[in-house]
């Protein structure tokens, strides 16, 4: 294989993997090398019984889900390194310490609160009028009417907007559960009320930021204009936290997410189907969805509303 080759087929196996998950492996494996330094133990001569032992370490501080991660990471490394790994779940030791911190800890994900429909009016009601207000606007809006994650708001750009008579289609290129970017469309139809509508608050956005093509949510500078530089995911949660908190909410309760678990427990609730949740979501678990469902539904048809009390 000539050195071109060969590049190209590193470049390829690099681009198996996300970027994040590529970084999630490369922070893991430096953790668990530094614990085994600290330990005095050769990270790449780790036996089974010393990665059980790093997950002891780590259950008071950590999730179940984290350690699980970190397992994966550590074999990907030896797995790399041309050698079998001691953090195979075949190993009993490593499997049943995992199990018994899953048993004691539990494993219960902490979850950011949905925002419903109301909490949307309230956080719009708080908004400024300023540029910054109008562009937030048609952030929450579209990111609630859609169910999408920040990473998808952020990639959004002009082209990606397509206006139709029942409202506007934006195609997502790529997402967390479509890696190989298939794409899909997401339908935001018109709100029943201008002051929720979507659809008009893009408009009014792009208008006011005066915005023909590339990224769609931009930053706004202090002197009050928009920016060329697209937002990023982690800066609308900032700016999600941010608006509930100027409405009254507690910031700690609320994150980018809550936009999309909200969209799905407040359609669930009005009773959209499971499978027209998922179109718009883009979700590819039915046990993720249902999640939300029954979040949404343990008002509804509720027995303990019938015992006369």
């Amino acid at each position: 294989m000539t050195g071109e080759a060969a590049e190209k087929v590193r470049e390829y196996i690099g681009a198996a993997k996300a970027a994040n998950t590529r970084r999630a492996y490369q922070s893991d494996w430096h953790h668990f090398a530094s614990w085994c330094e600290v330990n005095g133990v050769e990270p790449l001569r780790a036996e089974p019984q010393t990665v059980a032992l790093y997950l002891a370490s780590l259950a008071d501080s950590h999730r179940a889900s984290t350690l699980t991660r970190r397992l994966s990471s550590i074999t990907k490394a030896f797995q790399t390194a041309g050698l079998g790994s001691p953090a195979s779940l075949e190993h009993a030791v490593v499997g049943e310490t995992l199990k018994g911190i899953r048993r004691v800890k539990g494993i219960a994900p902490v979850t950011k609160a949905p925002l419903l429909t109301d909490d949307i009016r309230k956080v719009l009601a708080a908004l400024p009028a300023d540029l910054s207000g109008v562009r937030d606007r048609a952030l929450i809006l579209v990111g609630f009417a859609g169910g999408f994650r920040r990473s998808e708001l952020a990639e959004i750009d002009v082209r990606d907007l397509r206006e139709r008579s029942e409202g506007l289609t934006i195609r997502v290129r790529r997402s967390k559960t479509d890696p190989e970017a298939e794409g899909r469309n997401v339908a935001i139809p018109f709100g029943e009320s201008e002051e929720t509508c979507p659809v008009r608050a893009v408009a009014a956005w792009r208008e006011a930021a005066a915005i023909v093509e590339g990224p769609l949510f931009r930053g706004v500078t202090r002197q009050g204009h928009a920016s060329q530089s697209r937002l990023h995911p982690d800066s609308i949660g900032q700016i999600i936290k941010r608006m509930v908190a100027e409405a009254g909410f507690d910031p700690a309760s609320y994150a980018g997410h809550s936009l999309r678990a909200g969209m799905a427990t407040q359609a669930s609730m009005n009773g959209a189907s499971e499978l027209a949740i998922m179109r718009q979501t883009g979700h590819r678990s039915v046990a993720m969805v249902r999640r939300y469902i029954r979040e949404g539904s343990l008002f509804r048809d509720n027995p303990a509303a019938r015992l006369g009390l």
